[in-house]
């Protein structure tokens, strides 16, 4: 199998490491050199543009930040769409809209190539160990002929029906993240304001089931020093993580206006994103 793999970020780059670690031929582009540079030293093969990379690919996994930028990896003379080869399969790991995996499924299959919303959920770390969860939208014959690829990564795959619906899961399963987040950071401002330490409530919570493991990962960034939490490099990473949250929760809303569905929770818990990640400065760093 020969995989391509466009965008190296927080979940992009530790997908590939695995993907190389497991013996797996893989191409990759990223506007970015340094982890392209850092991927290759470890046995990936670098390309000039998503067009040069999608040619003679078997798999191509997508993981960049929003549906714009899928839709322009893809589109285009020098896009994936331009390169690939009929019967190859383009995976899209970012979390975007239903509609647009539609669209670009479409714009696809007038190439002959399949395209499946095949979003991830698991975290870096889990990436590194093979045990991510694919929430997968598509074509059955799809899911089939990228398969092999998904598992290097994953230990499950869920295909929750035809295109989209990947792209839909995901955003309920984010929501529940944020909800917990919020949950657990109010409970814990609320303990220690009542003097109650925050390893208190974490061993009750999770004794109880409560609280769970995804919960207190995130109350970890609370136990942080102020300064280094306060510090311009830990600040540029937080607000990266707020806009994602605030993007997905918007797509969530956005989705849950057209099915005609009212989610005051994450309408209220969309406003709270700088305070759960502590982002405390105003500007750009």
């Amino acid at each position: 199998m020969q995989a391509g793999y466009v965008g190296l970020g927080n979940m992009g780059s530790p997908m590939v490491e695995r993907m190389l670690a497991q013996g797996v031929a893989t191409r990759v582009y990223d506007i970015a050199p340094d982890p392209v540079k850092a991927l290759v030293a470890k046995g990936a093969t670098s390309a000039d543009s998503p067009r040069a990379l999608a040619e003679g690919c078997d798999v191509i996994g997508v993981c960049v930040p929003e549906d714009e930028h899928v839709l322009s990896v893809l589109r285009g003379p020098e896009g994936l769409l331009a390169g690939a080869k009929p019967g190859s399969v383009i995976a899209v790991h970012s979390t975007i809209l239903p509609a647009t995996a539609e669209r670009a499924a479409a714009e696809a299959a007038e190439r002959g190539v399949g395209l499946l919303d095949a979003c991830v959920t698991g975290g870096a770390d889990r990436a590194l160990k093979g045990q991510l969860t694919y929430l997968v939208g598509g074509d059955p014959a799809h899911v089939e002929r990228a398969r092999a690829y998904m598992l290097v990564c994953a230990e499950k795959i869920v295909h929750a029906g035809p295109i989209g619906s990947g792209a839909k899961l995901k955003l309920c399963i984010n929501l529940i993240t944020y909800l917990q987040w919020t949950a657990a950071y109010e409970s814990m401002l609320l303990a220690k304001a009542v003097g109650l330490p925050q390893a208190v409530l974490e061993e009750a919570g999770l004794s109880n089931g409560q609280m769970t493991e995804l919960m207190v990962a995130y109350l970890r960034t609370h136990k942080l020093p102020d300064a280094a939490r306060k510090s311009a490099p830990a600040q540029k990473l937080l607000r990266g993580h707020m806009h994602t949250a605030e993007k997905d929760l918007a797509w969530a809303l956005k989705l849950a206006r057209e099915a005609g569905v009212a989610l005051p929770g994450a309408a209220l818990a969309s406003q709270q994103m700088a305070r759960l990640y502590g982002v405390e400065d105003e500007g750009r760093r």
